[in-house]
């Protein structure tokens, strides 16, 4: 039952970047909705006073400033990055892009080598085997409750997040 609930778990948990994705769009455009509204204040007050000219000046100064900065820091992060990886070895370049998946793949054959160890240690030592309830004791003890809730949430992350990115 707890495999099960963390296998659920897991898959409701690869789509929170997307149900996140769509309140931080909701407050986005209730902020720009805002911005607008005190910008047509702002430009209805400064009309009135004549300063419409220079107004429309100084948004397109502020925008061009805005858009420089971030450009800027786009590039400088890049520019840095490909600093780091162009001294690093080329397997350190191609592993940074399985960074994430590498705690599922230590977990993954760490289950599989105790797993093949199990089964070589009972095939090698049949006095320990009398009944059948003695592999269930045995597997019981491999393939825990947590162990197997834990491979299933990871499990229901990773391949669970394709749905969700596919809707």
């Amino acid at each position: 039952m707890l495999s099960l609930i963390s296998t659920l778990g897991g898959l409701l948990v690869s789509g929170l970047p997307k149900l996140l994705e769509f309140f931080q769009d909701r407050a986005d455009k209730a902020h720009e909705t805002n911005l607008m509204r005190l910008q047509m204040e702002r430009e209805l007050a400064l009309a009135a006073q004549g300063f419409a000219a220079q107004a429309h000046m100084e948004e397109i100064r502020t925008e061009q400033v805005m858009m420089e900065t971030t450009a800027e820091m786009t590039k400088a992060a890049l520019a840095h990055d490909e600093k780091v990886l162009d001294r690093a070895h080329k397997w350190v370049a191609s592993y940074v892009g399985t960074v994430r998946p590498t705690v599922t793949y230590i977990f993954v054959l760490e289950l599989v080598g105790i797993n093949v160890w199990l089964c070589y240690f009972l095939w090698t030592n049949p006095q320990l085997i009398t009944s059948i309830d003695d592999v269930l004791r045995y597997s019981d003890t491999v393939f825990s409750s947590e162990e197997m809730s834990m491979l299933g949430a990871i499990l229901g992350y990773w391949f669970g997040s394709r749905g969700w990115s596919k809707k």
